[in-house]
Formats: structure tokens, sequence, C-alpha cells
């Protein structure tokens, strides 16, 4: 097998793990266990808790004392080992742990099969602007495979997910310790300090009014990604309580149509360089949280019968609320961040994304759905619970509107338009 085919089949494995279980959890918790909506994001938030530290963590054992490619498998063998758990659990404060210690193992991974790719291409003489996109792409062929599968399966509503998961997570643990060897290569430079060495150093960009204020929009926006991640599976299943729908496709499977926000993602990325270059990285970031707005709007009217044509265009409009800031967002800090703390500036941004919002759109929202949107017999005000969301995001954009200042560059957007392009 080529690199490239190698390096796909590692990409592919990555997300479908992920995407056996993440869009679907809530089904599982909300149908199945009928545990509490507070609790449930509390769960979620553990992505987010695992974010602040584990990937840093990892990435510096990586540089200094081990292969990355065999800590990248021993931590998704231990992810498979805790995934195998999962069914067994049987109380909601026991699964936060549980889920906690499962997303400690995953979320290095992410970072780590980059600098495994990575590696790997420069060691082949490749050009890994040109030939990595290509390869990281069938990740989210990956996690449309992984929601496929479930569906199909039956296994939404079922422990299963866990199972096909785990067994996912063993095959890539056993495969990474095939491909090409990425060893330490850290280097401790003269008068470099410990914040130095662990990236901390980046933090330096709040003292810029402008990036400090980017960044906590970052924060908000990763919020709403938690928000449609954590509730758009369950919100379809809800209906199956309802005998004008229990038996339409949308309700039979659900991820299968919250997989077109996945093929969705993977088409918009091929729009970034024209929005850019036309309307430079602010207009392009206000246009995915208006995006955001409409993506729960949409919900909030749709249905899975007459609506079911607003549900597959809220679907459709996530690839532009998730690529137009996360894209154009790490672009932007790439170029307005010092060449030496870039690779560290990226993880920030990914901190405020990944890790702070995540923590704080999963935590809160489950208290507010508990508290004003469920009714006694556990069932969810979904009509209140999207629109609340789709205000939040657009207070959210008209606060970005006129908070954050920064004027076109047209030659500079030209540059990051390139670079998306590739």
């Amino acid at each position: 097998m080529n690199l490239r085919l190698r390096l796909i089949a590692m990409n592919f494995l990555q997300f479908f793990v992920w995407g056996s279980w993440l869009l679907t959890i809530g089904a599982y918790w909300f149908q199945t266990k009928q545990w509490s909506g507070a609790q449930f994001g509390a769960i979620f938030s553990t992505m987010g808790i695992a974010s602040l530290f584990m990937p840093s963590l990892m990435g510096v054992v990586a540089d200094k004392w081990i292969n990355a490619e065999k800590l990248y498998g021993l931590m998704h063998i231990g992810g498979a080992l805790v995934l195998f758990c999962v069914p067994m659990v049987q109380s909601p404060g026991l699964m936060f742990w549980v889920m906690l210690l499962n997303m400690m193992f995953y979320m290095p991974t992410i970072s780590l099969s980059i600098a495994v790719a990575y590696n790997a291409l420069k060691s082949d003489g490749k050009d890994i602007v040109k030939d990595y996109p290509p390869i990281r792409v069938w990740g989210t062929v990956g996690f449309i495979a992984a929601l496929w599968t479930v569906s199909l399966l039956r296994l939404e509503t079922s422990s299963g997910q866990f199972y096909v998961a785990s067994g996912a997570a063993l095959l890539l643990g056993l495969y990474a310790f095939t491909l090409p060897p990425c060893p330490p290569r850290f280097q401790r430079k003269p008068n470099q300090s410990l914040l130095d060495t662990l990236g901390l150093t980046s933090f330096s960009l709040f003292r810029d009014p402008r990036m400090a204020v980017f960044f906590v929009f970052a924060m908000l926006l990763g919020a709403s990604l938690q928000l449609t991640n954590a509730y758009g599976d369950t919100f379809l299943h809800d209906f199956a309580r309802m005998d004008a729908y229990k038996d339409l496709v949308a309700v039979r499977y659900p991820a299968i149509i919250m997989s077109i926000s996945q093929i969705s993602e993977t088409l918009f990325i091929l729009a970034i360089p024209f929005f850019l270059k036309r309307f430079g990285i602010k207009t392009v970031m206000l246009i995915s949280m208006f995006a955001w707005t409409l993506r729960f709007g949409l919900f909030a009217y749709g249905d899975p019968g007459p609506g079911l044509w607003m549900i597959v265009l809220s679907c459709i409009v996530y690839g532009m609320a998730f690529d137009f800031f996360n894209i154009s967002g790490s672009l932007f800090v790439e170029g307005q961040s010092d060449p030496s703390i870039r690779a560290s500036a990226q993880g920030l941004f990914m901190l405020m994304t990944n890790g702070i919002g995540a923590v704080l759109g999963s935590s809160l929202s489950g208290l507010i759905i508990e508290a004003f949107f469920t009714h006694p017999d556990q069932s969810k005000d979904w009509h209140g619970i999207w629109v609340t969301f789709a205000l939040y995001s657009l207070v959210v954009a008209l606060l970005f509107m006129f908070l954050f200042k920064h004027k076109h560059d047209p030659a500079g957007a030209r540059v990051w338009a390139e670079k998306a392009a590739n």
C-alpha cells in the first residue's frame, strides 16, 4: 500500500471512531437512558475539558520521548477499552467520568495524526500544502460513513454504537504501529523558557485588543458548534413520539439526515477562496455567524414531514457556518501572529473553540434546557430550544459586527485565499 493510501486509511478511521457516537449519543442518553438534559450537557463538555490540556501534554511527550505514531496507537487502544465499557455504565454521574477518560484518550490523537502525516509526507519528499488536504478530506468521509453505519444498523439509540466505535479505535490503534516512524526531534533552543516550550507564549496575543475580541468570539462560536452536535440527532428522534412522523425516513434514520452537514462541510471549503477575495475576512466570519442563526432557526420551524426541506437546508447551511469561521479564523490567526508563535497561536484558537467554548456551550445549554424547556414528562420544547439558540447566534453576530475592528485588505485576502485553495 502506498503512503497516500496508508494515510487515507488513518484519517478515515480517525474520524470514523468519533462519528460512530458523537451525534448519536444524545439519542442514547435521552431515548434509551432517559437521563436529564443538565447531566447531558456535562457529558458533552468532556471533549472541551480534555482539549484544555491533553493535546499539548501529549505533544510534549511525542516531541521528547515516544514516537508519535506509537503514542497515537496507544491512545487509540486506550480509548477502545474505555468505549467498550461505556454500555456497562448505569448512572449519568459515572458516565461523565468514563466519557471524560475517553476524550482524554481521543482528543490528543487529532493533533498526533497531523504530526504523523506531515512527518511521513515530508520524509517522502511530498509537499504537505498540496498533498495533505486531499488526504484529510477522507476523515470527513469516515465521519459520514460512521453515521450511516450506525443509522442503517439501527444503533442510534442503542449501546451498540459504542461497540462500533470501540472496534474501529482498536483497529486504528493496532494499525498505527505500522505507520512510518515519527521519532522525537525535540531540541531545546538556547534561553527557551518552559512557557515557550509548552507554547503558552501565544497568550500574549490577548494584549492586542483586536485579537482579544477575536478569541472571545471564537469561544462563543465554539459553543454554537457544541449545541448542534449535542442535540441535532436526538431532536429528530423525538418526533418518533408522534404518530404522524414516527415512520418517516428522517425519524427512522436521523443520523443519515444529519450527515448532510458533513457533506456540506466538504463542499463549502472550496468556496472559501472566492469569498475571502471578494468580501474579506471579517465579512466571511460574519456570514458564518448569521449562518448559525439560520441553522438553528430552520431547525425551530422544520419537521420530518412537510418541513423536512427546512431540516435539510439547515444541514446544508451548517457547512457554511462551520467552515467560514473555523478555517477562515485559523487563516486570520496565522496572518496576525508572529512566525515564532504561529503554531501555538493555532493551538490557542483551538483551545478557545474546542476547549473553553465547548465546555461553556455544553454545560450551560444543558442547564438552560433542563430549567426552561423540559416538561414534567421529560419531553423537550424543541421549538423554544432552537429559537433560543438562534437568538444567541444572532446576538453574537451583531456584537461581532460592531466590536471586531478589521479593515479589508484585498492583497492580504488574496494570500489567505490562495492558502485556503491549497
